[in-house]
């Protein structure tokens, strides 16, 4: 089953352009969130636990959006909760972990 986790390319390039706004703004993610990133960007095969990891991220993340502190989207002043986001593969994370969740039997 593992190998039908496969991150996409946009995935990776999110992940990897959360990496880069994080290190440039020194905000946004966590240690856990930088290790997904650099997962995502390595592009190998996610385990089920991973999966079910990134669609629990999602489920709790998308009020970020929200955030008044800096601005969801804006490379030039971006909220903490957009790097963060970016960092599990961005909207397009959410939409694979989805479909990827919908696979796994619990």
């Amino acid at each position: 089953m593992a190998d039908e986790h496969k991150p996409t390319k946009k995935m990776a390039a999110n992940a990897e352009k959360g990496l880069k706004l994080r290190e440039k703004f020194d905000r946004g993610g966590t240690e856990v969130g930088v290790k997904r990133a650099k997962q995502i960007v390595d592009g190998g095969p996610m385990s089920d636990e991973d999966v079910k990891s990134m669609h629990s991220y999602f489920a709790r993340h998308g009020v970020d959006k929200d955030a008044k502190a800096h601005n969801w989207g804006d490379d030039k002043d971006p909220s903490a909760g957009y790097i963060a986001w970016l960092l599990w593969g961005g909207d397009e994370g959410k939409e694979w972990a989805d479909r990827q969740r919908e696979k796994i039997e619990d």
